[in-house]
């Protein structure tokens, strides 16, 4: 009787053990399986491998699966975008390099991080250049100044097929910031992206340059008590449950810049390079009308849960534009400084 009684737990032990890895795995559900695709992508004769770090439930991300989506309907089936956002390949660093080595084929990149590409593409994160949306389409749709922007990128055997974007920037805090004198008694969390780091200096703020996946901890101990991002992302990505004050900065529009390694695109044939630089831009186009609207949302949903919303004074905004020469001066340089003043003064800056 004992050892049946010994055979019996042991089966119980055994079986439940069993099940346990079952159980954990479905508790920890796929994040992105509402966007796999509807087709089988293996007989594509083209693979497209497109990274990003980010979640695709913002509109300027999920535009990766649209772009899937309807390369694959107009080539037939010939051309699989493989998207891999929430950072799957590794820190946009790796994946610059590893895009210009040709082991991964696109990226949408952020426009802090495609500094290191091409320094005429930092010119999107100077401050009060193309800092709103209706600046940031007469950009896009102006071929004087688009082109030479998206041709930057081609030394380093990349193009820019186009951009989406993330909203305008401003400063969530754990204290209210009315005023610049506010703001130096905030501790900022920039990217690391040397064009921000110039700002900042310039603007005599205290700042820790810090990767993004540190930010909640850095933010919930204290070692920070600001972030210089955009509603959009400080919403979806809860920092608004810490940070319940945002300054509306809007010295910037955050954008994602799609690069294509162009060996790869060079290889296809004429009429589907042309799919897919069209596709790209047309979805793209309809994606940074949603961002708008995104960021409607996510600024009214903000609000509801408690966060204030507090506009940064007129006299305050000339003020860093004025404490910013220096940047403009250095990164005239970088940039180029006759580009970077048709853009200003085709954008009314």
């Amino acid at each position: 009787m004992k050892k049946l009684l010994w055979l019996i737990t042991g089966l119980v032990l055994a079986a439940a053990l069993a099940a346990g890895p079952a159980i954990a795995g479905e508790a920890k559900k796929d994040p992105l399986a509402a966007w796999k695709p509807k087709f089988d992508p293996s007989g594509a004769e083209y693979t497209y491998i497109l990274s990003n770090i980010s979640h695709p439930v913002i509109e300027g991300i999920s535009v990766g699966y649209r772009i899937r989506d309807k390369i694959w309907e107009r080539s037939n089936g010939r051309i699989y975008v493989d998207f891999r956002p929430l950072a799957q390949l590794g820190g946009e660093k790796d994946v610059i390099s590893k895009l210009k080595l040709g082991a991964v084929q696109g990226m949408m990149s952020s426009s802090v991080a495609a500094a290191n590409v091409s320094d005429k593409l930092g010119i999107v994160n100077l401050p009060y250049v193309i800092d709103t949306f209706d600046k940031l389409d007469k950009f896009r749709n102006d071929p004087e100044l688009w082109d030479e922007f998206k041709n930057s990128a081609r030394a380093k055997g990349l193009i820019v097929a186009d951009i989406t974007g993330y909203g305008p920037y401003g400063w969530a805090t754990t204290i209210p910031v009315r005023n610049l004198e506010d703001a130096k008694k905030v501790n900022f969390r920039i990217a690391q992206a040397p064009v921000n780091a110039d700002i900042y200096k310039a603007w005599d703020l205290k700042f820790t340059v810090m990767p993004w996946p540190d930010v909640p901890q850095a933010l919930q101990t204290g070692v920070i008590n600001g972030l210089d991002h955009t509603t959009i992302v400080c919403n979806i990505t809860k920092k608004f449950t810490i940070a319940k004050s945002f300054t509306e900065l809007d010295y910037a529009q955050g954008l994602f810049i799609h690069l294509v390694n162009k060996r790869w695109l060079d290889k296809m044939p004429a009429d589907l390079q042309k799919i897919f630089l069209e596709t790209i831009e047309e979805e793209s186009a309809a994606t940074r009308e949603l961002t708008r609207k995104q960021f409607e949302e996510q600024v009214a949903a903000a609000k509801e849960s408690g966060v204030e919303f507090i506009p940064l004074a007129a006299a305050d905004k000339q003020k860093l534009v004025e404490l910013a020469a220096p940047v403009y001066e250095k990164w005239g340089e970088k940039i180029g400084a006759d580009y970077l003043q048709k853009v200003r003064s085709k954008l009314g800056n």
